[in-house]
């Protein structure tokens, strides 16, 4: 009996990038990230950021939710396509991302579900992670342009989407409510809903694949 070994097919592909990251899941991905933008963009229309009212309070932290969802699953899809680069720093900042993310999504799930405990210490503590968590994003989007691994809109439009914090917060400092609250609505919708629609309809951006 002969025994015949043959050496392994060498890829082809880009080995950074994840087997999993199918122009199917990148799809799944937009669809989330934009229906969870829009879905915040409502609350936030509806409701002051800032309302006092218990029920718009609620509606406002359960609004948020679904975006926030959809934040995991586009740093998910941009771990999984080496969005920021192949580097262990460029990888890693994506992981750090879901830290804020995590501790950022725990703050709106206990502030909704807890309104006993909104003025607590620990609460305030853990409401600082929202502001760092879009931080995040928006240095991640820095990345993107720079790493030039997603190509045409897909390369843009995440800095426009994740400047979202640096653009809105200062906004809404400067003319208060009303026209912020207008800035902030208007960004989501221009930023993360047309982010989410572009993965939707032109998965290959990422470099996924079939």
């Amino acid at each position: 009996m002969s025994v015949t070994v043959s050496p392994a097919l060498a890829r082809t592909d880009d080995p950074t990038i994840d087997s999993r990251a199918t122009t199917a899941s990148v799809r799944r991905t937009g669809w989330m990230v934009a229906g969870g933008a829009a879905i915040w963009a409502a609350a936030t229309a509806i409701y002051n950021p800032q309302t006092t009212d218990p029920v718009g309070v609620v509606v406002t932290d359960l609004g948020a939710l679904p975006f926030q969802i959809g934040l995991f699953a586009l740093v998910t899809t941009q771990l999984r396509t080496g969005a920021t680069g192949t580097s262990r720093v460029a990888r890693g900042m994506l992981r750090v991302e879901y830290a804020l993310l995590t501790l950022a999504t725990l703050w709106t799930v206990l502030h909704a579900a807890l309104p006993g405990q909104r003025d607590a210490v620990w609460m305030h503590v853990l409401d600082l992670f929202w502001p760092l968590s879009m931080l995040g994003m928006f240095i991640i989007g820095v990345k993107i342009a720079f790493a030039r691994r997603w190509t045409g809109p897909g390369r843009v439009w995440p800095l426009v989407a994740e400047s979202w914090a640096p653009v809105t917060i200062p906004i809404l400092g400067i003319v208060g409510m009303g026209a912020g609250q207008i800035a902030a609505v208007a960004h989501l919708l221009i930023g993360y809903t047309t982010l989410g629609i572009i993965l939707a309809r032109r998965p290959h951006v990422t470099g996924a694949r079939d």
